[in-house]
Protein backbone atom coordinates (compact mmCIF):
# COMPACT_ATOMS: atom_id res chain seq x y z
CA UNK A 1 0.00 0.00 0.00
CA UNK A 2 2.75 2.36 0.89
CA UNK A 3 4.55 1.70 -2.58
CA UNK A 4 0.93 2.26 -4.40
CA UNK A 5 0.95 5.72 -2.55
CA UNK A 6 4.37 6.73 -3.46
CA UNK A 7 3.66 5.94 -7.04
CA UNK A 8 0.22 7.77 -6.99
CA UNK A 9 1.61 10.99 -5.84
CA UNK A 10 4.62 10.56 -8.28
CA UNK A 11 2.32 10.16 -10.51
CA UNK A 12 0.21 12.99 -9.38
CA UNK A 13 2.78 15.31 -9.28
CA UNK A 14 3.62 13.94 -13.40
CA UNK A 15 0.40 15.34 -14.60
CA UNK A 16 0.54 18.82 -12.18
CA UNK A 17 3.94 19.30 -14.31
CA UNK A 18 2.22 17.98 -17.68
CA UNK A 19 -0.40 20.47 -17.10
CA UNK A 20 1.55 23.37 -15.53
CA UNK A 21 -0.14 23.57 -12.10
CA UNK A 22 1.01 23.23 -8.63
CA UNK A 23 0.34 19.80 -7.16
CA UNK A 24 -1.52 21.67 -4.35
CA UNK A 25 -4.21 22.97 -7.31
CA UNK A 26 -4.18 19.55 -8.67
CA UNK A 27 -5.10 17.75 -5.75
CA UNK A 28 -7.69 20.41 -5.13
CA UNK A 29 -8.78 20.05 -8.44
CA UNK A 30 -9.34 16.24 -7.92
CA UNK A 31 -10.96 16.51 -5.22
CA UNK A 32 -13.36 18.25 -6.40
CA UNK A 33 -13.95 16.13 -9.45
CA UNK A 34 -14.50 13.69 -6.59
CA UNK A 35 -16.61 15.69 -4.35
CA UNK A 36 -18.41 18.11 -7.01
CA UNK A 37 -19.53 21.22 -6.50
CA UNK A 38 -18.27 22.71 -2.39
CA UNK A 39 -17.64 26.25 -1.08
CA UNK A 40 -14.63 27.88 -0.75
CA UNK A 41 -14.64 26.78 2.98
CA UNK A 42 -15.19 23.34 2.53
CA UNK A 43 -12.60 23.28 -0.13
CA UNK A 44 -10.07 24.72 2.74
CA UNK A 45 -11.85 21.81 5.43
CA UNK A 46 -10.58 19.12 2.81
CA UNK A 47 -7.36 20.49 1.58
CA UNK A 48 -6.33 21.99 4.95
CA UNK A 49 -5.16 24.93 3.48
CA UNK A 50 -6.15 28.68 4.86
CA UNK A 51 -8.84 30.18 3.31
CA UNK A 52 -7.13 32.89 2.02
CA UNK A 53 -4.66 30.36 0.03
CA UNK A 54 -7.68 28.52 -1.11
CA UNK A 55 -9.10 31.58 -2.48
CA UNK A 56 -5.87 32.80 -4.51
CA UNK A 57 -6.07 28.79 -5.85
CA UNK A 58 -9.29 29.04 -6.89
CA UNK A 59 -8.66 32.33 -8.43
CA UNK A 60 -5.58 30.39 -10.33
CA UNK A 61 -7.74 27.53 -11.01
CA UNK A 62 -10.39 29.40 -12.15
CA UNK A 63 -7.97 31.87 -14.67
CA UNK A 64 -7.18 28.19 -16.51
CA UNK A 65 -10.45 27.26 -17.47
CA UNK A 66 -10.66 24.25 -14.57
CA UNK A 67 -12.88 25.50 -12.20
CA UNK A 68 -15.85 27.93 -11.91
CA UNK A 69 -17.39 30.10 -9.83
CA UNK A 70 -21.34 30.04 -8.80
CA UNK A 71 -23.62 30.86 -6.90
CA UNK A 72 -25.00 28.43 -4.69
CA UNK A 73 -28.14 27.61 -5.38
CA UNK A 74 -29.33 26.71 -1.99
CA UNK A 75 -28.06 30.01 -0.51
CA UNK A 76 -27.36 32.90 -2.64
CA UNK A 77 -24.69 34.69 0.01
CA UNK A 78 -23.01 31.58 -1.17
CA UNK A 79 -20.38 30.84 -3.93
CA UNK A 80 -19.79 27.15 -4.69
CA UNK A 81 -16.77 26.36 -7.17
CA UNK A 82 -17.55 23.93 -9.66
CA UNK A 83 -14.80 21.77 -11.74
CA UNK A 84 -14.62 21.97 -15.27
CA UNK A 85 -11.84 19.37 -15.48
CA UNK A 86 -13.17 16.40 -17.87
CA UNK A 87 -14.15 19.69 -19.96
CA UNK A 88 -10.44 20.38 -20.54
CA UNK A 89 -9.41 18.44 -23.53
CA UNK A 90 -4.96 18.32 -22.02
CA UNK A 91 -6.69 16.75 -19.23
CA UNK A 92 -8.00 13.87 -20.84
CA UNK A 93 -5.72 13.41 -23.66
CA UNK A 94 -2.90 13.55 -20.23
CA UNK A 95 -5.08 10.48 -18.55
CA UNK A 96 -5.55 8.45 -21.81
CA UNK A 97 -2.14 6.29 -21.77
CA UNK A 98 -3.13 5.28 -18.13
CA UNK A 99 -6.77 4.44 -18.42
CA UNK A 100 -5.75 2.40 -21.43
CA UNK A 101 -3.97 0.42 -19.33
CA UNK A 102 -5.68 0.12 -16.34
CA UNK A 103 -8.65 -1.34 -18.55
CA UNK A 104 -5.88 -3.77 -19.62
CA UNK A 105 -5.33 -4.87 -16.02
CA UNK A 106 -8.59 -4.86 -14.88
CA UNK A 107 -9.57 -7.57 -17.88
CA UNK A 108 -7.00 -10.06 -16.52
CA UNK A 109 -9.17 -10.50 -13.45
CA UNK A 110 -12.64 -12.14 -13.20
CA UNK A 111 -15.60 -9.97 -12.15
CA UNK A 112 -15.65 -11.76 -8.36
CA UNK A 113 -12.44 -10.71 -8.27
CA UNK A 114 -12.91 -7.36 -9.41
CA UNK A 115 -15.01 -7.17 -6.62
CA UNK A 116 -12.83 -8.04 -3.67
CA UNK A 117 -10.87 -5.64 -5.22
CA UNK A 118 -12.94 -2.53 -5.65
CA UNK A 119 -14.53 -3.86 -1.76
CA UNK A 120 -10.76 -3.48 -0.78
CA UNK A 121 -9.81 -0.08 -2.40
CA UNK A 122 -12.87 1.57 -1.02
CA UNK A 123 -12.10 0.63 2.59
CA UNK A 124 -8.46 1.20 2.39
CA UNK A 125 -9.96 4.61 0.82
CA UNK A 126 -12.19 5.11 3.77
CA UNK A 127 -9.37 4.44 6.87
CA UNK A 128 -6.84 6.49 4.65
CA UNK A 129 -9.42 9.32 5.27
CA UNK A 130 -10.33 8.52 8.66
CA UNK A 131 -6.67 9.04 9.32
CA UNK A 132 -6.39 12.16 7.80
CA UNK A 133 -8.72 13.30 9.68
CA UNK A 134 -7.29 12.22 12.93
CA UNK A 135 -3.58 13.98 11.39
CA UNK A 136 -5.74 17.36 11.49
CA UNK A 137 -7.20 16.97 14.77
CA UNK A 138 -3.78 16.29 16.08
CA UNK A 139 -2.23 18.91 14.44
CA UNK A 140 -5.35 21.55 15.65
CA UNK A 141 -4.80 19.83 19.36
CA UNK A 142 -1.30 20.76 19.00
CA UNK A 143 -1.57 24.04 17.89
Amino acid sequence: MRGLGTRTVLYQQSVATALGLYNNDFLSIDILHEKGPITAGELSKLTGLTTGSVTALIDRLEKNGFVQRQPDPNDRRKVIIVPLYEEKEDVSRTYLQLHAEMVKLASSYTEEELELITQFLGRASAVLEDQIHHLHSNARNKS
